[in-house]
């Protein structure tokens, strides 16, 4: 795969000398054993040549170095920063093909090793007895003039792609796309490998490498199953096949008779097998590439970043504040379909496989002896939940906290936060004034809750109330998280350690702004952060039917409330935010994914929801002000969604690392990066959403 060497997500640390030497140190290692031996190897990592850090493929085989390939096309979007570290390796446009090779000299640990010098570093193709191969590598594949059309049409028969392509939603079809496509024009045999699991960031990497042959996949791997880091997929391909496909395309045939020629770097080895030992060796037969539902890829991509961050942090477990609501319990389902996948670890995949699997059950839960009979008992030595219950808390979410913490054998407790609530508010209303022109006895002292604030005053009042309440439970949360250990170790180990306390703000509600800045969404990780409520309700009901947890059901079906003001069915989301969560995820996906602002979404919206749906009444133009016709709902849906992300843009910059699933997430870190001190008012943007509804209203002919 992609930078294999350091881990694709090393970021700033590409720009540290050490981290290429010891990329160096890597790659002599392996030319100083057996295993590139009758072998040829492309291995990922950063070259720097001339002064310039370049992402490069360095080519192995028989303990020698055949030569560097250097990226040429950088992803630099999204997520993707790689022209901070590295420079794209420069294509003269007026040079036929991709211009001459230059020479690398290696350094000395590599020189000692091979006897080598310097060896050639460019754009290449691998010319071996009988074919000849050559090498994309990740975004290259996804761009419009992709190297894998010269190459093909200059006779090269192979490509190899070795990527970092991270896991997004429904984004596995996207690849397969552009895989089946390379080759069903151009015909070829094409090798896709990619990173696989947690690379110690917000990213997961899917891995799923495949094999395809003129449009047609021979071979694939799997995208989330098993807990390996180290997969092998293999096939059995026929050059003739693509030699057959190429040749009897006959306009195919004429571009490549005029194709520019790219250099050829020779070796003395063949690859393929002796003509009696291909007749005992079949093509592999082609199949139909496999896809996970959404809902498989929700619990799959999570449940393995999961692992990956809890066995590599050295923590003793997790730490989830469970409210009985969705987003909590899709955490803690996640957390459960984490043990099932360990537990299903101990008995599948090759010895190496399990016994890493238990080594690491036995080091993140301190139990030398310890093999967990099945899944609920490991959940209950990784997780420990807690129902923070509140005067505005209702029975119904309690009692489904409850039940899911049974179901899925996680140790789970209660408490009630209306003490730290109330001594919050006594030591404010204890507050003297010594200055400023304002006398003590003027102070205004104890704010009290309203159902239904009347004014502004009594809305400043609900919100601190409200406010305290949730940021009283993240410090219970990390108060618990470190002492749960310590007050539940037993006889079986007094090892002590910590839990990381896990979050569960989704992606819609963080791009709204609906959470308290430091509250229980602020956490160590958050596993649903780039998840949409849509999705995390099918979800629920697709765990609770698929992975034996029923109670999920129940809380799919039960109305999202954040009960601060009352219990749940008093104080509604979509009420309190004056938008749904499925007007939030189109609004979102124009914002992010279609770069519109305001005025472009309101046009691209009045279209969209033109289809006779009712839209949530607003909470901001009310009364006289309100929106009547289709139009004016829209725009001022439209200007509600931007103003109240604009005022609620600095928690953005506290959201918790959460797992990148959703394109349209607001990640202020690295993949939405926008100022955090906004205009709310958007003067211009309104006032063109303006003039187009009443341009629209005179083209009607409406008064």
């Amino acid at each position: 795969p992609e930078l294999e060497g350091t881990g694709y997500s090393c970021e700033d640390s590409f720009l540290e000398a050490d981290t290429l030497a010891h990329a160096w140190e890597s790659l002599a290692a392996l030319l100083a054993s057996d295993l590139t031996d009758g072998i040829l190897c492309d291995i990922g990592m950063p070259v720097m040549h001339r002064n310039v850090s370049y992402n490069c493929r360095v080519v192995l085989l028989n303990r020698r170095v055949v030569g560097v390939r250097p990226k040429v096309c950088l992803a630099n979007d999204g997520n993707y920063r790689e022209m901070r570290y590295f420079t794209p390796w420069f294509i003269d446009p007026t040079s036929p093909g991709y211009g001459a090779l230059e020479q690398y000299y290696l350094p000395r640990i590599v020189r000692e090793l091979t006897g080598q010098r310097t060896v050639p570093i460019g754009i290449f193709a691998v010319a071996a007895l009988d074919t000849a191969l050559a090498f994309e590598t990740c975004e290259e594949l996804f761009t419009p003039l992709a190297p894998h059309i010269a190459l093909s049409l200059d006779g090269v028969e192979i490509i190899a792609n070795g990527s970092g392509s991270h896991h997004q939603l429904r984004k596995l079809q996207t690849r397969i796309d552009l895989v089946r496509g390379a080759t069903a024009k151009a015909g070829g045999v094409y090798l896709y490998a990619n990173q696989k699991g947690c690379d110690g960031g917000r990213l997961y990497f899917d891995g799923c490498a495949m094999a395809w042959v003129n449009g047609e996949c021979v071979a694939q791997g799997s995208q989330f199953e098993g807990l390996d880091e180290v997969e092998v997929v293999v096939a059995t391909v026929s050059l003739s096949d693509v030699r057959a496909f190429r040749a009897s395309f006959i306009a195919r045939s004429s571009q490549a008779a005029s194709a520019a020629s790219i250099p050829r770097v020779e070796v003395d080895f063949a690859l393929t097998l002796p003509y009696a030992d291909q007749l005992c060796s079949a093509p592999s037969r082609p199949s139909p590439p496999r896809l996970h539902s959404a809902m498989e890829e929700i619990a799959l991509g999570p449940s393995g970043w999961l692992w990956d961050y809890l066995r590599r942090s050295g923590q003793r477990g997790y730490f989830l504040p469970l409210s009985g609501g969705a987003d909590s319990s899709s955490t803690a389902a996640l957390v459960a379909v984490m043990c099932q996948r360990v537990v299903e670890g101990l008995g599948a995949g090759s010895e190496r496989s399990r016994s890493r699997v238990l080594a690491d059950v036995r080091r993140v839960t301190k139990r030398a002896d310890y093999t967990p009979p099945d899944w609920r008992d490991l959940c209950g030595k990784v997780l420990v939940t807690c129902y923070m219950a509140s005067e505005f808390s209702g029975a119904e979410t309690r009692a489904r906290a409850a039940l899911l913490a049974e179901q899925i054998g996680c140790l789970h407790t209660s408490i009630s936060i209306d003490g730290m609530r109330s001594a919050v508010c006594e030591t404010f209303a204890a507050m003297e004034v010594h200055s400023g022109g304002v006398r003590s006895e003027a102070v205004r002292r104890r704010p009290e809750m309203k159902t239904k604030p009347r004014d502004y005053a009594e809305l400043t009042q609900n919100l601190a109330l409200q406010n305290i309440q949730a940021r009283s439970r993240m410090v219970m949360a990390y108060f618990m998280a470190q002492l749960m250990p310590w007050a539940t170790d037993g006889d079986e180990t007094t090892a002590g350690g910590s839990l990381l306390v896990l979050g569960s703000a989704n992606v819609d509600e963080a791009l709204r702004g609906y959470y308290t800045k430091y509250d229980c969404s602020a956490a160590d990780l958050n596993p649903i952060g780039g998840v949409n409520k849509r999705d995390l309700k099918a979800f629920l009901e697709w765990a609770g039917r698929e992975r034996g947890i029923g109670v999920l059901a129940r809380v799919a079906d039960a109305p999202p409330s954040a009960e601060l003001t009352g219990a749940e069915g008093a104080q509604l989301d979509e009420e309190d935010m004056g938008m749904s969560y499925d007007e939030l995820a189109a609004l979102g996906y124009c914002r992010k994914v279609e770069r519109c602002g305001p005025l472009s979404t309101f046009l691209k919206l009045r279209d969209r929801w033109a289809d006779g749906r009712a839209l949530t009444p607003s909470i901001r133009a009310r009364g006289a002000a309100a929106p009547v016709t289709f139009d004016e709902q829209v725009a001022q849906k439209v200007k509600d969604f931007y103003f109240y992300h604009a005022i609620n843009r600095h928690k953005m910059t506290t959201l918790t690392p959460s797992y990148h699933a959703e394109s349209y997430s607001p990640d202020d870190n690295r993949f939405d990066l926008r100022p955090f001190l906004q205009n709310a008012r958007f003067d211009e943007q309104f006032k063109a959403i303006d003039e187009a509804v009443a341009a629209a209203k005179a083209a009607r002919g409406e008064s």
